[in-house]
């Protein structure tokens, strides 16, 4: 089972590490900034990214901390190549 501190020490690592929370019920929920979660005593909520600006969230979720079984390192995204370019 994990804290309230284990949950903030591993949002905290630096360089960031993009995570993915899973629960007891199978849900995950991916965090690829930091800035997107509030971390409680009991819960934390996770703020699901904006399409425009990856840092603000446009909806938000409320996971009970008892409930998190899971934080599973993600690969950092790609940053999408100049002008549009695709690879070939």
């Amino acid at each position: 089972m994990f804290t309230s501190d284990d949950i903030q020490a591993r949002l905290q690592r630096r360089p960031f590490v993009p995570v993915r929370v899973v629960t007891s019920s199978g849900q995950m929920f991916d965090i690829f900034h930091p800035d997107l979660v509030m971390i409680g005593r009991r819960d934390i909520t996770i703020g699901m990214a904006s399409v425009e600006n990856p840092r603000q969230y446009e909806r938000q979720t409320h996971v009970a901390i008892m409930h998190v079984t899971a934080l599973e390192d993600l690969p950092a995204p790609t940053p999408p190549r100049g002008n549009g370019e695709q690879e070939s």
